[in-house]
């Protein structure tokens, strides 16, 4: 199924920390019939994120952080508690989860497995993230983790099934952590 698209007015509404744009463009129906919309696209990148666990624990590493836009809808702390994750800048989606993990966790890990890649707000945003899973160790902490720069993230280590838990309950409510938690369960890598 592919419709007609014809971008009719590309407007930069602004470039300050990413790309906000409207759209005026017009697209033809199966019936052939022309329907004209206007919408605002986010371009903030693309991305790669990872579930760091842990067989022999049964555990698993997450993060915490402030997100603002959380905290502008409803989020009392505007702290999340996430998989790490990190925009892929020129990195590929490999090299950029391996980055992120040492700064954001402190563990550099070893194989990593590429899951999928997916849409996270395609009515907006364009980004596409890449998900990635390892499992870590102890003997592959290489420091404190915590971030860079003006990062402030908490390393987590969870237990899997408190990890469930937090879903259910509203601690967890990141869409791509969800995801990847979830892959954990229907994979048996943890033991809900």
């Amino acid at each position: 199924m592919s419709f007609k698209i014809n971008i009719i007015k590309d407007k930069l509404l602004s470039e300050n920390w990413f790309v906000l744009r409207n759209y005026t463009y017009e697209i033809t129906d199966r019936q052939g019939e022309v329907i004209r919309h206007k919408r605002e696209v986010y371009d903030r990148g693309n991305g790669a994120t990872i579930l760091l666990y842990n067989r022999e624990k049964n555990s698993v590493v997450l993060t915490r952080q402030f997100r603002i836009a959380t905290y502008v809808n409803g989020n009392d702390s505007g702290m999340l508690i996430e998989a790490c994750a990190g925009l892929l800048d020129d990195d590929t989606p490999e090299d950029c989860i391996r980055k992120e993990a040492i700064e954001e966790t402190g563990y550099a890990v070893g194989e990593v497995e590429k899951l999928y890649s997916c849409y996270m707000s395609p009515g907006g945003v364009t980004e596409l993230i890449h998900f990635f899973a390892a499992e870590y160790h102890d003997a592959l902490r290489d420091n404190a983790g915590g971030g860079v720069d003006d990062e402030s993230i908490d390393v987590l280590e969870l237990r899997f099934p408190d990890a469930l838990a937090m879903v259910a309950d509203g601690r967890i409510r990141d869409g791509k952590t969800i995801m990847l938690l979830q892959h954990a369960r229907i994979a048996g890598w943890l033991t809900p």
